[in-house]
Parts: C-alpha cells; structure tokens; sequence
C-alpha cells in the first residue's frame, strides 16, 4: 500500500471534542471521524485495526467451538415483551415504528432473537449442547455518550450464546469462553484482568468481567495481593471485622448540638467510628417504596448490591424535599424511636452483629448511644450492601485488598433459564418431560478493545500498537523523493517484504521526512525503514516504536530483522 494512495488525514491540532486518549489519537491519526454525538465512521486506518481485531476473535472463537451467525439489527418489541425486558431496559433502547405502526428496537443486544432462534428448531437433548456467536453492530442510546469509541451510541461488539442441558455443562462451557477470551487479548498484547462482576440488565447466577488495565478506566477493580482474587467494585466482596461483642448497654438520647456528619459525630461523643451507623434514604424507582438503609459508619452503600437485593430495576437518594415530606431530618435518622409504617429497613451485615452503636435521634441536633440491632430494632431485609475498599482483608483468604483502573472490554454469563422460561424455549429429556434450555452468554467489545488498546499504550508522540492490531507493520520511508538510489531501495524493500506477507506502506508523500516520521508515530506504526544517506551502500535504519531502538542493516538482511522483531514485540 502506497501513502499517497491510501485515505489518511492526519491532524496536527488535539480536537476540541476529545477528552481521552483514544479518542485523541484515533481522531488525530485519522482512524475515525465523528458524525453526531457518540456515532463515528471508522475511517480506512481504524477499520483496518477493527478487522485484525475481529480475525483474533473469529479465529478464538471458531477453535473453541463456536459456530458464527448473523442476526438482524432491527428487532420487534413483542420478543421484549416477552422477556419483561422492553419495559426494563428503559430509555437505553433506541425505539421506533414501523410503516404499519409496529414497535421495533434496534438491537443493544440478542438475548431475545437467539433465544426465538433455538425455541423453533430445538426439540431433543440430542441437539445440546451448541454455541453460537456474531460480530455485530450494537445501538444504547447512552445519556452521556463520551470517551469517543469507549462509550458511544453505536458500537461493534462479539456476542455468543451457549445452550445446555445441565448446569455443569454450562460451568464447563463459560469456563471453554473465558479461556477463549483470554487468548483474544492475550493475542492483543494486553494486560487485562478477569473479574467476579454483576450481571446487570442482561440477567443470570454468574458473571465475569475481563478489563484491560488503564489509569484512564472507568472503573474501579479490587484484587487480591496474594490470591487470585479479582471483582469490579460492584460485586467485589471483603472480610468483615466487627470491634468486639460488648455487654448490651441501655440506649439514651444525646444533644449533638450542630453535629450530623459521621466524622463529626465520632469527634464529639468520642466513639470508634466502628460502632456508629448511618441511616441512608433510598426510593426504588419502580413502585417508589422507600428503604431505610443502615450502614456502619465507615462504610459506603454500593447501589449495585442494594438494587440486587431489592430485586429492582434501579435506586436513587432521597432529595432533601423528599425527606422533608417524609417528616426525616438530614443528618440526624436513624433506626431507632421512628415511625417505620411508610418505611421498608434494609440492614447492611456490617451493623448485625455491633454492640451499643450509635446512631441518628430523628431529632434536630441528637443522636442514640448503645443501640443495638435485634433488641432495639430489626430490618425487612438483611445482606451486604456494603462496598469494599482498598486495605480490606480478601474475603477468599487473609490477603489485603488494593484497587487498580480498568477498562470492561468482554463480559461473560451465566444466564441459565431466565430467557428460556420467559420465552419458552424448551427440549425434550431423555424421558421425554420438556425442560427449559439452560443458556450462557458471552460479549466482547470490539470497538471498545480497540480504544482500551490505546488507553493502555501511547506516548506523547502516539500510539503504541502491539504488532497483531496494528494497521500497518512497517512503514518504508524514503528520506528524498528526489533521490532515485533512495527511492529505488525504498522500492525494493517494500517490494520484498509485501512479497512475504508482511503489512507494509511505503510513504511516497512529496514531504520532509520528519513530517513522515511524526505520522507514522503517531498512527502507531511499529517498525520505520528509512532509506536516507547510506542508500548508496545498500544500508538502511529500522525504528523501533515501541522501545526507540535503532538499527542500521544490510538491505539483505531487513526481511530476516523485521522477522525477528515481530516474534520479539
């Protein structure tokens, strides 16, 4: 491929619009073009990354035993309808009608048309266990689209769908797509970490994430430092330690003149900070019951595990109004010497076991010494709701929890008969009793692991591609255009390395070589041939981008050193 040929439109100047690294790059380096907020064009650069990419998973998946297919975009609600999910998924779908006045979707994911697939054409357990899988454009109408092809409107994704008789061969099946994930990035040259995670509106008894870990990442990842212990704050779980049982002391009311903030209280009653609770107001958005949920003082709620625990779609905070037309005092609730007819009490586990705590008097300026939960006060419902922290014990083992940024980039499921029930899709046993499909379910994000790629590796000069995703491997430049010894070794090199497989450009461009030098940096080419003052000898230099390295080489021996490089990076 010839430079001057080939559709790159390279920017000198950051866009105004681009406020991560990979949307900087891919928009400076002409890899995508912005169409309307969160809608991109990949240009021919990017496209290209996004095909090396899609061929790693093609490729991944084909091994483990998937069998690729293709489902519409375009998606009728009755399907959603069934699976309860049309409602529940909210305004994140992009709805639309029809000529005929027919509600449709276009597809955020294919839960729903895979399942209407199977339930037509699988009658016998004979027909299990089978997986299949699409690359496929996906469509959430995000209420932020931001971070260029990190979060966007539109966006590529690799969805799979298992199907099974039994549970253990689903457990042996999402095990089969883990490993195949993890050879995806491997492949990618990532460094990624698979997490236990939440299953979120897809549904299901399990999940894990995998993110690629960049300090840009938008979400949080608690790990072990000395098992293998691994979650997204969401779900991540840690050793709860309880100051020691006290004999039950009698509550009382105090004045707490001007103090309602945890820290403030733990300051003027002189109490450990483990023996407080705080009482935080929650509405849940789907029937608007109010829940009271009682923490220990240090601690956060994490509204992931609050809105499992409710069984909910979502939760929010008590507005200020709101806890004033509910007759509460901000700063000063709590579970004690209150009218709990209108109010539902969730209990973190963190305050079940807690002797004589203190918490809010539901007056103006007071607080309660040595409450205690069970004698004084019970809840609706019990659990951890709790999020753990950085410094926590793991809860596998007696290691410390630390914490590290990451990207989600795939994210795989254990659905088990959530959609099957729901639409009906069932076998029959070796009895003939018809029993529901057991199903698993695998995503990752194309588009997104392209970006995360970036976000992971880059310097001030541009992108840093690990050799499989790069869109060009070697990149021959000839210092003079003018020069006819340098162009024709340019030529010749190109010439032998294209012969051989190797995805090379030449850049023929009629520019100063330190203009051809910047782009092909920044685009994140990963070796540079320069054909310059030693042409005459036959010698060229190779760059490396990666590491800075240089060489000067025979020209005999360049197809031998870009082999050797490529085996090395």
């Amino acid at each position: 491929m010839r430079f001057s040929k080939y559709y790159i439109k390279t920017l000198k100047e950051v866009p105004k619009e681009a406020d991560v690294t990979s949307h900087i790059l891919m928009m400076r380096a002409g890899m995508i073009k912005k169409l309307a907020s969160g809608i991109y064009s990949y240009l021919p650069l990017g496209y290209k990354v996004i095909k090396k990419l899609e061929t790693i998973i093609r490729e991944e998946m084909d091994n483990a035993g998937a069998h690729e297919l293709f489902m519409p975009v375009l998606q009728p609600a009755e399907l959603w309808k069934e699976t309860g999910r049309w409602e529940a998924m909210g305004p994140e779908m992009i709805r639309l009608k029809d000529r005929h006045n027919r509600d449709f979707i276009l597809g955020p994911t294919h839960e729903e048309v895979i399942t209407d697939i199977i339930r037509n054409d699988i009658s016998s357990y004979k027909s299990l266990p089978f997986n299949l899988y699409q690359i496929q454009t996906k469509f959430r109408d995000e209420r932020r689209p931001r971070f260029g092809l990190m979060r966007g409107r539109e966006f590529s994704m690799t969805d799979g769908y298992s199907f099974h008789t039994t549970q253990e061969c689903l457990d042996k099946e999402f095990n089969n797509m883990k490993e195949a994930y993890g050879k995806v990035f491997d492949r990618c040259g990532l460094h990624y970490r698979p997490v236990e995670a939440d299953s979120g509106a897809i549904g299901g008894s399990g999940s894990q994430e995998f993110h690629v870990l960049a300090d840009s990442g938008e979400d949080e990842i608690i790990f072990c430092d000395s098992c293998n212990y691994a979650s997204n704050l969401e779900a991540a779980r840690s050793k709860l330690e309880n100051a020691p049982k006290e004999e039950l002391k009698e509550a009382s009311l105090l004045d707490t003149p001007n103090i309602s903030k945890i820290d403030d209280v733990v300051n003027y009653l002189k109490v450990p900070v483990n023996k407080t609770v705080k009482a935080m107001m929650y509405r849940d958005v789907v029937n608007d019951d109010i829940y009271m949920v009682l923490i220990r003082g240090d601690f956060e709620v994490n509204e992931v595990k609050l809105r499992n625990l409710i069984d909910t779609i979502d939760v929010i905070m008590l507005t200020d109004e709101e806890l004033i037309n509910a007759g509460l005092i901000k700063g000063y609730i709590g579970p004690y010497g209150i009218d709990l007819t209108n109010i539902k009490v969730i209990a973190d586990n963190s305050i079940l076991e807690i002797s004589n705590h203190t918490a809010g008097g539901n007056k103006i300026d007071t607080h309660y010494m040595d409450v205690n939960y069970g004698r004084d006060y019970t809840a609706n419902l019990t659990g951890d709701v709790r999020s753990s922290k950085p410094g926590e014990t793991c809860s596998k083992c007696d290691g410390q929890l630390q914490s590290a940024r990451g990207i989600e980039t795939g994210h795989i499921f254990k659905l088990g008969t959530k959609y099957s029930i729901s639409m009906k899709a069932t076998y029959l046993n070796e009895n003939g009793i018809a029993q529901p499909i057991i199903m698993g379910c695998y995503g990752l994000g194309v588009t997104r692991t392209v970006a995360a790629a970036i976000e992971q590796s880059h310097d001030e000069n541009g992108i840093i591609w690990p050799i499989s995703l790069a869109p060009f491997i070697v990149d021959v430049i000839p210092a003079s255009l003018k020069d006819e010894v340098q162009m024709n070794l340019a030529e010749e090199i190109y010439s032998s390395l294209k012969k051989e497989g190797i995805d090379t450009i030449i850049d023929d461009r009629d520019e100063r070589v330190g203009f051809k030098f910047k782009d092909a940096d920044l685009i994140g080419i990963p070796f540079k041939i320069i054909s310059g003052k030693r042409a005459s000898e036959g010698i060229v230099e190779i760059k490396v981008r990666k590491t800075g390295e240089s060489f000067e080489i025979n020209k005999n021996e360049v197809l031998d050193k870009i082999q050797e490089l490529i085996k090395k990076y």
